[in-house]
């Protein structure tokens, strides 16, 4: 099996974000984002079996954050202006309320100008993990992140992610916990692998 990575593109200009949103509105289909030095990168779409995993893991963290109440969460088609200037689309993503309602709502409805609180990657077993760990580490640069998972679904691992920390690697795991940023949330991985 091939392994696959997303297909960078170099242009000779620069775009600014208005014109970067607008390319993204006009390829909707297309999963795009940009990194710190302006490259895109376009994205394969996922196979239904990773697009159904992601689906519950979004679920699994939707049902939570309804019954705590203190955030919202965002699914894979979300993009993010981060503070580098590059714009990026975790998997699943949550935002404390309080820094999501600090946002415009002109800011709240483009590329949001805010790192998530909590953002996790999944991995399908044809995806080279290489980009996922640098796109992980890239978030651990950010103002506001607290935690990320890279959920490996082909070495059945979870590495976490922490600012400031070593990555922590858990081999085929039951379950994750949300530790105390995400208080009483458990990821069930038996729906994952």
């Amino acid at each position: 099996m091939m392994l696959s990575s997303p297909l960078v593109l170099q242009f000779p200009l620069s775009m600014t974000d208005e014109q970067f949103f607008e390319f993204c509105r006009m390829n909707r289909d297309l999963r795009i984002e940009r990194n710190k030095f302006g490259e895109i990168s376009i994205m394969p779409p996922t196979g239904s079996e990773t697009g159904n995993r992601n689906f519950n893991i979004a679920g699994q963290l939707w049902v939570w954050s309804e019954q705590d109440g203190t955030g919202i969460c965002f699914d894979s088609s979300t993009g993010f202006k981060l503070s580098t200037g590059a714009q990026r689309s975790p998997d699943v993503s949550w935002i404390k309320l309080s820094r999501w309602n600090s946002l415009s709502p002109e800011e709240q409805q483009k590329f949001a100008p805010i790192c998530p609180d909590f953002v996790i990657e999944l991995r399908s077993k044809s995806d080279d993990l290489k980009p996922l760990q640098e796109k992980m580490q890239e978030y651990m640069q950010e103002p506001g992140i607290v935690l990320g998972w890279l959920i490996d679904r082909k070495n059945k691992r979870v590495y976490i992610y922490r600012p400031q920390m070593s990555v922590e690697c858990l081999e085929n795991p039951d379950s994750v916990s949300g530790e105390e940023v995400l208080p009483g949330f458990v990821l069930n991985m038996s729906k994952v692998w």
